[in-house]
């Protein structure tokens, strides 16, 4: 019999001590046989739900997906500490001395004037503490992971801070000459395709739109027009592109 007591409410303290279970030679023969990269993929899973949860507005889905959250935090913390490095209190002190450091209006005596002034203040020490010499350096430590649109939309933003001109005319005249070179060699298209992402992106952020979430409003009203369309048995020739959902209803 497992040394574990049931309650009827736990804390994060019994959820280390569950991880430590189910790592066990007497645990679970799935989760003892676990490494960082064999549940990488479950953090980023995790984290899109979550995500979702808070667009769809659920309270209860938001529980359950940060809980989700919060085991992959537990689990990648376990394998370092059973690998002899960090454990979950590091993680814990590290994230609580980041914060101390990054809010001296709040822990120290920065006077701040309002949320812009936070934000300043936020990047450069960020830059400071991350031994970041150049601006270049802070666009090198964008993940290469992130969504490609997330990622034009940092690079963009960061790029502005060190006085790059992106106003929304120069990302349209950008835009105009990817769009023309199209229709040259296919040696440029990719080449062509990604600059047009790319100031897409950034046209978005300078007109105060996520590109990813615009991106994926117009996949789901894309579906909606879809289905309706083929349930009205309205496909056969027409463009979807150029349909409103108010004519496919």
């Amino acid at each position: 019999m497992i040394d574990f007591q049931f309650k009827d409410r736990y804390t994060i303290d019994d959820l280390l001590k569950i991880m430590e279970i189910l790592r066990s030679e007497d645990g679970c023969p799935w989760d003892k046989v676990q490494t960082h990269s064999s549940i990488k993929a479950d953090l980023i899973e995790e984290a899109y739900e979550a995500y979702e949860a808070v667009d769809l507005d659920s309270s209860d889905m938001l529980k359950e997906e940060l809980g989700d959250l919060l085991l992959q935090v537990v689990f990648h913390s376990r394998i370092e500490e059973e690998n002899g490095g960090f454990d979950f209190s590091d993680v814990a002190n590290d994230i609580c001395q980041k914060l101390i450091v990054r809010h001296p209006h709040v822990f120290g005596d920065v006077k701040v004037n309002g949320a812009d002034d936070v934000l300043k203040n936020w990047d450069h020490i960020k830059k400071e503490t991350k031994e970041q010499k150049t601006y270049g350096d802070t666009l090198k430590a964008v993940p290469k992971v992130f969504p490609a649109l997330l990622r034009a939309e940092k690079l963009g933003k960061r790029s502005s801070r060190a006085g790059v001109d992106e106003s929304k005319e120069i990302c349209l005249e950008a835009l105009n000459s990817a769009l023309k070179r199209l229709n040259s060699s296919d040696e440029t298209k990719e080449e062509a395709f990604g600059e047009i992402l790319f100031y897409t992106a950034n046209l978005a952020r300078l007109n105060g739109v996520k590109p990813e979430d615009a991106l994926q409003a117009f996949n789901n009203s894309f579906i909606e027009k879809f289905v309706s369309s083929e349930n009205n048995n309205e496909l056969g020739g027409k463009n979807l592109y150029t349909l409103s959902i108010d004519q496919t209803v």
